[in-house]
């Protein structure tokens, strides 16, 4: 019999704790536009392995950052989407979309979902558009759920524009706290257009320099020349012109953090006594004594460091970097878009007074529409600019606009991918918003008032179609017709029912749905006595059934 060592029996449960602490993966769906504003950015965690999830109008339930509880979760609720919408299959390597019978339009990444689709890993990786009626869009993804006990940093403890409820901005407000409680010196890699001097700041905010001012320079715009003066000073008469002594960077940043953006492009004669500062914080202006400096350094590059083409030295790249922070490109975590352009439209409308211009939960349809539109092609567009183009982007269109949303063509074009692409796109917007309620009226006459005829004729969901009927004041479902009036109309119409359906302006379907419901005691004696014009209308009742009977077989 062996006998385990005590290492050996320590080990399994060393392992044990560590893989208790990995976060979980989990399916996650993102609302990135919603009428009602509040919901934007809500996220619903979705079941495990092989199981079926209905989307649609009351479920799955949506939590927001507001909202952490399960108590607090809310629906979707917006009317244009069916109650059953959606069927998601969860599966080990993917998901199927089905799209439900009757239901609501559907696009899933910008294409109808007309029938049963397979999603593999890699898809859900990347994010799965999904855009139903005409005025929701979710993405599909995957997420990080953290280890029970994980402290989530609130979003206001860090910074107002850092928003975004993805597990990686999650997990960059709590880097961003554990190194603004440190002193190390903070080396922040990414893209341009990823916030890197936004995160810089909240690190200087968080930490204990944070009251006073940070100090910024750009590394890249620094002469050669004029370098050492800039960043170390100078003292009286080191040079000519020099007729006092001068503080460089280092020393206007005593106490505070001293910010080096573009680190990356540091002239190489320059990143030697770049490194000597950094290891001794200690620097000599020239032409006077070195002295001590207290200054905390954060530097940020969208270059990569580690390249031999670079050029950069390694001990000032692992000087610099006692903390890294890696930004992701907007691209690798798109479920966070709808709330960051959400927060720089209500800035920008807020500055230039447009606060009218955007949408309102009770807003109109065709508004709304026009809105989730333009989120879709911002959730689908690939933002090589990162979030600084999406800020840019979403300035220059609400100066394009004035009483209400206009996306400039040249902004949809370049959105869309392609002038082909914008021009489809611009008309799946304009099928629904330019259907007016006498468009809709003239429809439904011309199609006998068939409403899934109309919806197709004009390319909307039925739901608007039975939204506007609810709305007229002269058009009913056939079902809400009390038989009385109901049978009363067959008399006058001589038992014709085609005739009887364009007077009551129902289709001649739903009313023979209605006539073959029992007669209520509730009916008067008009209902209860058929004359010989109701029985005729019985008889091609039964005539019209065997019609259609025989013309299925």
């Amino acid at each position: 019999m062996s006998i385990e060592s005590p290492e050996e029996a320590t080990l399994p449960s060393v392992l044990t704790s560590l893989s208790c602490a990995l976060p979980e993966r989990r399916l996650v769906l993102t609302v990135v536009f919603h009428p009602d504003s509040s919901l934007i950015g809500a996220r619903s965690l979705l079941p495990v392995d092989d199981e079926r999830v209905q989307l649609g109008r009351h479920h799955p339930l949506f939590i927001t950052h507001k909202c952490e509880t399960h108590e607090a979760a809310r629906a979707l609720n917006d009317p244009y989407v069916s109650r059953e919408a959606l069927t998601i299959r969860v599966m080990r390597g993917g998901v199927t979309l089905s799209r439900c019978d009757g239901a609501c339009r559907c696009r899933v990444n910008g294409s109808e979902l007309a029938s049963p689709q397979k999603y593999s890993a890699a898809d859900v990786g990347d994010g799965i558009s999904i855009f139903l009626a005409h005025g929701v869009v979710l993405l599909l993804g995957y997420t990080l759920v953290p280890s029970p006990g994980a402290d989530a940093v609130p979003r206001e403890a860090v910074a107002h524009a850092m928003v975004g409820g993805s597990s990686y901005m999650e997990a960059l407000r709590a880097q961003i706290r554990r190194a603004g409680g440190a002193d190390d010196d903070v080396l922040i890699l990414g893209e341009t257009g990823t916030g890197k001097e936004l995160v810089a700041q909240a690190i200087h905010s968080a930490s204990s320099r944070g009251r006073a001012a940070m100090v910024a320079v750009n590394m890249a715009a620094i002469p050669s020349g004029l370098a050492p003066t800039l960043l170390f000073g100078n003292a009286k008469g080191a040079y000519t012109g020099a007729l006092g002594a001068a503080r460089g960077y280092f020393e206007q940043a005593e106490g505070s953090t001293l910010f080096l953006d573009e680190v990356g492009d540091t002239p190489a004669e320059i990143q030697a006594q770049l490194l000597r500062a950094l290891q001794q914080r200690e620097i000599q202006p020239v032409g006077g004594p070195t002295k001590k400096v207290n200054v905390r350094v954060v530097s940020a590059t969208d270059a990569d460091l580690d390249s031999d083409s670079c050029g950069f030295k390694g001990a000032l790249r692992h000087r610099l970097g006692a903390c890294e922070i890696r930004l992701k490109p907007l691209r690798d975590h798109r479920e966070d878009i709808g709330e960051l352009a959400w927060t720089f439209l209500t800035d920008v409308c807020r500055e230039q007074g447009k606060q009218a211009l955007l949408p309102q939960p009770d807003g109109a349809a065709t508004e709304t529409a026009l809105w989730a539109e333009l989120f879709h092609l911002l959730l689908n567009y690939h933002w090589p600019g990162n979030i600084r183009e999406l800020a840019n982007r979403l300035r220059q269109l609400m100066y394009a606009c004035d009483d209400t949303l206009a996306v400039p063509a040249e902004l949809l074009v370049t959105l869309a991918g392609a002038s082909s692409i914008a021009e489809d796109a611009y008309a799946k917007v304009a099928s629904v918003v330019d259907v007016t309620e006498v468009d809709l009226d003239s429809a439904l006459v011309a199609a006998d008032y068939q409403v899934t005829e109309v919806a197709r004729t004009l390319g909307v969901s039925r739901q608007s179609v039975y939204r506007h009927i609810e709305r007229s004041k002269e058009l009913r479902l056939a079902a809400d017709i009390p038989m009385s009036e109901l049978l009363e109309t067959i008399k006058q119409c001589a038992g014709d029912l085609a005739a009887t359906a364009q007077q009551l302006k129902v289709s001649p379907k739903a009313l023979r749905g209605r006539l073959r419901e029992p007669i209520t005691a509730s009916a008067d004696a008009a209902s209860r006595e058929f004359s010989l014009a109701d029985r005729a209308a019985q008889q091609q009742l039964s005539d019209s059934d065997s019609s259609e009977s025989r013309t299925a077989e």
